[in-house]
């Protein structure tokens, strides 16, 4: 197979996505697509900053008819923005009505509904084609992008599906917190939805509120995509949401516990997927029952300890595992930390991820992090901790921390403050974090 079709399993009068006028069917959606594609600009890319999840999908879409590639900032800071416009030669923007961005030329889609398009004439676009630029989310440094091909992008969403038995007749609509320009928002939420015959919601509700009113506001069982960080947000608000078939979870370590409550209220299994924008969603598990994570069909572990790498068809070539991992069986593997992720301090070593697990499951911590930071030359390492646990004092976290971690990583100093400054997708930015250390510890001089 050489192509595969831009969507599957839909009929021309199947709802595809909701927009705040109505549902549109899969027929008018490739109405949309037909129409834009004459309007877009001769550019070898563009840059797609579409606020709406459906209007991404038609821009999207019609780049990849039209032969251009997407690129995915991991940030809308307008020197972001022109930084990577600069970094890919000639490009375009593709925005909200009204939003332009400065120095670069932008089109807007045409408004209003077309007829559909009854005879489902559906692109087939090539696995080979380069369709996206996605970059990483710039946590451990600075982000780097990552190229790919349809091919790739379409056996992940197959694979997904398939793991959980996502199909039509099962569920009917996937709702996200993500945002769709970042990897696993594109995979979840964007793909998995158009390969299985799904309908997408439009939105990206971020307040536990939101998100119960995106779920009532679509028809049937759903899936929701979403973020530990969210996730967590929404079970502290004890919110009953309607019927849910799954929840999915990404971008950060998902705490078993977490997993459970979730579980437990919302009456529906959740499940992790692991990946990385170097090459996407690899392997997935069920939190509350395994440590272990199992590789997507499609994908298989090349290598040796401690140098793993992963390797798929659609890949160019293997790429390295940006964690320390143990490989537990056929398939399989445990996840250790990330490769910078580890300390030694006075010959104790210890995973600043495992600290911050630790950290978290302390009563009444909302949110938290330990923090190494860079001391050139010097010999003394001291962790710091960020905290946001509103109504404890120091000597709570303190207090807590004693009875789950070894003495030698107790953080100097511990800083309480209201927020940690996440991004869209609940990463922890290191520069970010470096700067709110940096600002919190003049504070307590």
């Amino acid at each position: 197979m050489s192509n595969a079709p831009l969507i599957a399993l839909y009929g021309p009068d199947d709802t595809l996505a909701w927009q705040a006028d109505g549902a549109r069917s899969a027929g008018e959606f490739l109405s949309d697509v037909a129409e834009l594609v004459d309007s877009l600009p001769d550019f070898p890319s563009v840059l797609n900053l579409l606020s709406s999840r459906y209007e991404f999908l038609v821009g999207f879409a019609a780049a990849m008819v039209r032969g251009q590639v997407t690129l995915l900032p991991q940030s809308r800071a307008p020197q972001t923005l022109r930084r990577i416009a600069g970094e890919n030669g000639d490009c375009y923007g593709l925005t909200d009505r009204g939003d332009p961005v400065e120095g670069l030329p932008c089109v807007a889609l045409p408004s209003g509904r077309r007829r559909s398009d009854r005879t489902m004439r559906i692109p087939q676009i090539p696995l080979h084609q380069q369709v996206a630029v996605a970059f990483t989310s710039g946590s451990t440094g600075q982000p780097t992008p990552n190229r790919k091909t349809w091919g790739a992008l379409v056996s992940v969403a197959r694979d997904t599906g398939s793991r959980f038995g996502l199909t039509a007749g099962r569920c009917r609509a996937v709702v996200a917190t993500v945002p769709h320009q970042h990897m696993f928002g594109l995979e979840a939420s964007v793909m998995l939805p158009i390969q299985h015959g799904l309908a997408m919601h439009p939105g990206r509700p971020l307040f536990p509120e939101d998100v119960r009113m995106a779920l009532e506001e679509v028809s049937g069982r759903s899936v929701l995509v979403t973020t530990p960080l969210h996730l967590r947000a929404c079970v502290m608000a004890g919110l009953k949401l309607p019927p849910v078939e799954m929840i999915l979870s990404a971008t950060s370590p998902l705490a078993r516990e977490l997993a459970r409550e979730a579980e437990e209220r919302f009456h529906a299994p959740v499940n992790e997927i692991f990946g990385f924008a170097e090459a996407g969603s690899v392997a997935s598990r069920r939190t509350v029952n395994a440590d272990e994570w199992q590789m997507l069909d499609a994908v298989t572990l090349t290598g040796a300890e401690p140098d793993w790498s992963v390797q798929a068809d659609y890949l160019p070539r293997p790429i390295r595992f940006p964690d320390r991992i143990a490989v537990t069986g056929h398939r399989r593997f445990r996840v250790l930390g990330r490769m910078e992720d580890q300390v030694n301090i006075a010959g104790h070593r210890a995973s600043l991820g495992d600290l911050t697990r630790k950290l978290l499951e302390i009563d009444g911590v909302q949110d938290g992090a330990f923090y190494l930071p860079e001391t050139g030359h010097a010999p003394l390492t001291r962790l710091t901790a960020v905290v946001v646990a509103p109504g404890k004092t120091h000597r709570d976290i303190q207090r807590a921390l004693r009875l789950s971690i070894d003495p030698v990583f107790f953080p100097r100093p511990l800083l309480l403050v209201p927020r940690l400054p996440r991004n869209e997708t609940g990463k922890l930015p290191r520069e970010a974090l470096r700067r709110l250390v940096e600002e919190e510890s003049a504070h307590e001089c």
